[in-house]
């Protein structure tokens, strides 16, 4: 097995279309060591289903990020509640957290959100006429998510376009002063409004998640990186699944005019539309604890591994014809909420924010089109998550 002299997940034409780079490597070895950045460095990226899922739950595989890098030189300045949250962390430091996440969640807690998340789609949606022209991204897509994250959170409405464009900041930006600044600006408006919302008796759900951390036994730090967590990633993959998703239904108008004429399946094809392009692309970061091996491979201990759930996704020896949208196919095996203990705690409501504007959008804009060629929408040049920076449509 060779490995590639460049980073393939850094090449302009991969952001565009990751699915030939991905083809490549599964079709090479689906764990393959590469390249990563431009310093020399090295990784095990896993671009096959099986070999995914099963690196999913090794517990050989750590996400405690502080203890990869810790004596190691760094000119990183991530604030801590970026840098060490439940995402970046094993039991039993996550399983505390995830414990109070969970909840937030569940079906039926969800379930009690949607007339909310109908109400914010409503008013989202309210100056749209057919005939004109939105940016499905910034006029639903972000505003959106966003909104709930930050209605569960206690966030006032004047901050959330900040926090939105902080948020965009942490995922987008392409140097790393910039990542580390929009990390800092989060951080401490979270710490601040946690310390508020303590010195403030209330009933808020800021003040019920506050007493469950209090609860389980976290400390201010760790609540803190809790409610960055729920911010940040609250929002940012599931303004991608929508704007991915009605994207890929406008370039299938078979489906389109399937769930435009019974909206009640549009449940039933999000597995399938999560599936065919997947909002997160590369898993966050993992690395090996101790020499192990998958699909054959060695990897030895102290190497970051990079799980690719995009590229599983499209594995044919998972779902065949990979690259074609089949909204019968059983795609419940899909890989993009993550499987095992780190599998996405919010994706009930994420399935009920794409549920709900897609349904809205189908039924109301059945003549929606896409307002510029398909060759000139544009994406977001990060490897972590797949997502357009706009999505033009007529409505």
């Amino acid at each position: 097995m060779s490995t590639p002299r460049q980073d393939p997940l850094r090449d302009p034409r991969f952001f565009a279309d990751p699915y030939p780079t991905y083809d490549r490597l599964r079709e090479g070895c689906p764990v393959q060591r590469i390249p990563t950045g431009s310093g020399g460095h090295q990784a095990y990226l896993i671009t096959g289903h099986p070999e995914a899922r099963e690196a999913f739950t090794d517990p050989r595989l750590s996400k405690d990020t502080a203890r990869f890098f810790a004596g190691r030189p760094s000119n990183r300045d991530l604030h801590p509640a970026i840098s060490r949250n439940m995402l970046a962390s094993d039991p039993p430091a996550h399983t505390r957290q995830r414990r109070l996440a969970t909840p937030l969640f569940t079906t039926g807690r969800v379930r009690e959100l949607r007339p909310y998340i109908t109400r914010v789609v409503d008013g989202l949606m309210s100056a749209w006429r057919p005939g004109t022209e939105v940016d499905l991204v910034a006029d639903l897509a972000v505003p959106l998510p966003v909104t709930v994250v930050c209605e569960l959170l206690g966030v006032p409405e004047s901050d959330r376009a900040t926090l939105a464009g902080w948020s965009h900041d942490l995922f987008d930006a392409t140097d790393n002063g910039r990542i580390d600044a929009a990390s800092h600006r989060i951080g401490d408006y979270l710490t601040q409004l946690v310390d508020t919302a303590r010195a403030t008796p209330g009933d808020g759900p800021l003040h019920s998640l506050l007493r469950d951390c209090d609860e389980g036994g976290l400390d201010r730090d760790e609540t803190v990186s809790l409610a960055a967590l729920l911010l940040v990633a609250g929002h940012e993959t599931t303004t991608h699944f929508i704007g991915n998703a009605v994207l890929a239904l406008l370039r299938h108008p078979e489906a389109f005019d399937r769930l435009r004429r019974d909206p009640d399946l549009i449940p039933g094809a999000l597995d399938e539309l999560l599936r065919y392009d997947s909002p997160v692309s590369v898993a966050t970061f993992r690395h090996s604890t101790e020499d192990l091996s998958i699909c054959g491979v060695d990897i030895p201990a102290g190497f970051p591994v990079l799980i690719a759930p995009g590229a599983a996704n499209r594995d044919p020896a998972a779902f065949p014809d990979p690259h074609r949208l089949d909204l019968d196919r059983d795609a419940g095996g899909h890989l993009s909420f993550g499987h095992g203990i780190h599998r996405c705690p919010g994706a009930p409501l994420a399935r009920a924010e794409a549920d709900i504007a897609l349904r809205a959008l189908l039924t109301r804009f059945p003549d929606i089109r896409l307002a510029v060629p398909a060759e000139s929408l544009t994406w977001r040049r990060t490897r972590l998550t797949r997502g357009l920076t706009a999505l033009p449509l007529t409505l």
